[in-house]
Formats: C-alpha cells, structure tokens, sequence
C-alpha cells in the first residue's frame, strides 16, 4: 500500500489558512477555530491580540472590528503550534451566538485572507500533522456521534489511541516474525548462527491470529453497540408484545388492540439501559393465516429473530411441547428471555414450571417492567454485547475489512509454516499482513524498520 498523502481539491491547499464555526447553531455562544500559518496575523488584523506577542495557551478579552465598526466583544485563545488540535498555529474566537455575529466574523476573516474549512479539515490536519493517527481522527467523529455512555467509551477509547496501541502490539509482534524469517534469507550462507525454529514460528503466529481474529469478531458487537442492541420481541398474536413495548418505551408507540393480527409489520425503538442503547423490535404475531399481509409480516418476525442476538418470548397461557419446542430452535445461539405477561389476569402457578426461568410481568399495569429491563441487560453482557473499560472494540467497517485482510495473510503464513514453504513466500504474507493493519492506523512498513528490528533484536556475526 502507498503512503497515505493528502490530496487537495485544485481551489484547496494545506497551506491555506482556514476558519469555521466549532460549535453548533443556536447557542449563546459560538466558537470559530482559525488555523494555519497566517492564523496570527489574520485575527491580529481584525482585533487588539497580538497573536504573535502573546503567550501561548492563553485566552484575551478583546473587540472584533470590521470596516472600523465593533462587531462583538469576544475571548481569543491562542494555541502555537505544535500545541494545538491541528498541530499549526491556532486561534479560537469566542463570541456570541447570534448567527449574524458569527457570519460578520468569518466574514472578516475570509477578507483577510481566511478560507472556509471542508468539513473535517481540522481533524485531517492534526492528522497530516501527526496529531493522531487515523482512527484517533475517526475516533473525534464517533465521540461527536455518541449518544450514550457504552457509544462515548468506545469513542473515548478510540480516540486516546486504544485501537492504536493495541494494533502497535500486533505490529511489533509482526515484525519480530518477519525480522525472524527475513534474518535467515539474508544470513542462510552463516553456518555458525542459530536461527528460530519453525516451531516457535507457528506458535508465534498462531497466537498473533488469535488476536487479529478477536479483535474482528468484536464487530458485530461494536456494530450492535453503535446501532443499538436488536431485541425482538416476539410471541402469539395478542400476547401484548405491542403493550411491552410501550412499557418499555414508557410511551405509546405500537397500536395496541384485542383484535387478532393488528401489528403486520415491525416497529422498531431505541432506548438506553444502564448507558447501553437497546433496539426493541415489535414483531408480528406468530400464527396460521390466509392473510396475505399478515403473512408477509409473520415473514419479516422470523428474520428478526434471526438477526436479533436477544430474543423475548412473550406468552400468556401454558405453551405446549411444540411450541417450546419451536422456540427452542428459534432462539438457538441466542438470548432467550421467557416472559409471563398478563400476570394480573392468569394463574401463575399453573404457568411456571413450564419454562424456567421464566419472567412475570403485567405489561398493561407496568409490573415487573423494571425487573425485565434489568435482565435483558443482564442477558446483553452474558452475550458479549456490552464492554468493559479495557475493552478493545472495533465499531468500524473500514477497521473490519482491514482485520480481516490481515487475518487471511496470517492464515496463508500458518499454511506455509505448516507446509515448509521457503521464508521468501511466507515473509511477502507478513508484509501484506503489516500493510492490512497500517491501514487502519495510516501508517506504513519500511524495508529499513525491518532491518532495523533485526539488528536491535538479535546479535548477528556473533
């Protein structure tokens, strides 16, 4: 893969300075970031700040004029580079929120020589210029995207450089195999050096894969994360799946009716449990019909169950064998929260040796509601679904399909250490290996860093 290089637009330059608003419309404040190499002179000539004059990391009451007219009276923060976002020199300008306001500032400093930023362009500097790597860089947009606390941890620890400090650990080891097979290329002809057994080659390898290998099946559940947990609710039509997730929702988003069949297609609703946001799916109810619709929504609830990783099977009489039957191999590989609703109206002594666990609830009266949100928690991190501060999880695609890429160059190098291949064949699988990973990070693999973990490790000529 080729270095990653920044690729302007023909009217764009990172050489331009450039300005934007850093804060969202509507507010009583408003930031606008300044940043490159004129930033200083540019805010210099629009307010009293001498830019260039003061120390850095300070903030300076001051007045923005244009054509000797005072527009607001604002706070100036002035970072020097390399100590800002970006890496360059950077100016923040603290004014009041009105959009008139604002527009007058960026206006002035547009005629004095500022360019509007492409939306990004900040974080794509403090990326060329090595601020962060690149998924620190998609990190900043995760954490801006967050809605909960499970979503702004994984951004937290993207963006503190968690994935790159755990793909920092792969990298090495990578390289240590690589530095080991290419050290018996360039020094086969030496009788009297010891080179690493094939056996060590493949444990090292193998255990590299394993990583490599978590760290992609982690996606679903970032994915699950980032999207909400899917949580099918399912059961007979009129069980009250519709009730449940009202209650749920503590809002009345289903129709609910005593007439058979009322829901024919799924309604979906997120909400957050424990800082965890949880998709629930309200599905068609399960039964024989010639209803032509109905049928295509009884359809659409047999492929949310296969999509979903929790399942709750809403009930309110004594299932028969088949059906627990039939619900046992639904839920296989997943979650399967058994529910009693319509406690309030059955004998519940009769219902509960039939499945246990088995969950009580009133949906109508809102009893035991608390209890299931609780336990479809529960079931969520039985399920892997939820995270743990330390946890490395990758939420993004482009991630995945690099880690995957890696995966298959490890799986070749295991396939050639297995088979005795020469280190030629097996050291060109490492190096696409390193590529694949480098890409997530943007980084690259030189043939000097090679050599140069070869003569840091080993004593060659010794």
């Amino acid at each position: 893969m080729p270095p990653l290089t920044d690729t302007p637009s023909p009217l764009t330059s990172i050489e331009d300075t450039i300005c934007a608003p850093a804060t969202a419309p509507g507010g009583a404040l408003g930031i606008i970031r300044v940043s490159g190499s004129d930033a200083f002179s540019i805010v210099s000539s629009i307010c009293s700040v001498n830019c260039y004059a003061v120390a850095a990391n300070t903030i300076h009451y001051t007045h923005i004029v244009s054509a000797g007219k005072v527009i607001d009276e604002v706070m100036v923060s002035v970072f020097k580079m390399p100590k800002s976002y970006t890496g360059e020199d950077c100016v923040e300008i603290s004014c009041h929120g009105s959009p008139y306001i604002l527009n007058k500032v960026l206006e002035s400093l547009v005629q004095h020589g500022c360019r509007m930023a492409q939306p990004g362009e900040f974080t794509k500097r403090a990326y060329l210029n090595g601020k962060m790597d690149l998924s620190q860089a998609e990190g900043v947009a995760d954490l801006i995207a967050s809605t909960n606390k499970a979503t702004h941890d994984l951004a937290m620890s993207q963006l503190r450089g968690g994935i790159s400090t755990e793909l920092g650990r792969l990298r090495e080891r990578l390289l240590k195999l690589t530095s080991l097979l290419e050290l018996e290329l360039d020094f086969s002809d030496h009788e009297d050096l010891e080179f690493a057994d094939r056996t060590e080659l493949l444990s090292l390898a193998k255990k590299i894969d394993n990583r490599v290998t978590n760290l992609a099946q982690s996606f679903k559940a970032g994915q699950a994360l980032k999207q909400g947990i899917p949580v099918a609710i399912v059961g007979k039509t009129n069980v009250g799946k519709s009730t449940l997730l009202n209650a749920l929702l503590k809002d009345d988003r289903a129709i609910i009716s005593d007439i058979h069949g009322t829901t024919r297609d799924t309604i979906e609703e997120t909400m957050d449990i424990n800082g965890v946001q949880f998709r629930f799916i309200d599905t068609a109810g399960i039964r024989e019909t010639q209803d032509a619709v109905e049928k295509i929504g009884i359809d659409r609830t047999l492929q949310k169950i296969k999509e979903a990783p929790i399942v709750i099977w809403l009930l309110d009489q004594r299932p028969t064998v088949s059906e627990i039957d039939e619900m046992e191999i639904l839920s296989k590989d997943k979650r399967a929260i058994y529910v009693h609703n319509k406690t309030d109206l059955i004998d519940i002594d009769k219902f509960a040796p039939y499945i246990v666990p088995l969950s009580m609830i009133s949906a109508k009266k809102g009893e035991g509601i608390d209890n299931l949100r609780n336990r479809i928690y529960e079931e969520a991190q039985l399920a892997g679904l939820t995270t743990n501060a330390n946890d490395i999880i990758i939420t993004n695609a482009r991630h995945h399909d690099a880690l995957l890429r890696a995966h298959d160059s490890i799986q070749r190098v295991l396939d050639g250490l297995t088979q005795q291949l020469s280190g030629d064949l097996l050291s060109e699988d490492l190096r696409q290996a390193l590529e694949s990973l480098s890409e997530i990070t943007g980084g690259q693999i030189t043939t000097n860093e090679v050599l140069g973990n070869i003569f840091k490790n080993f004593c060659v000529g010794k």
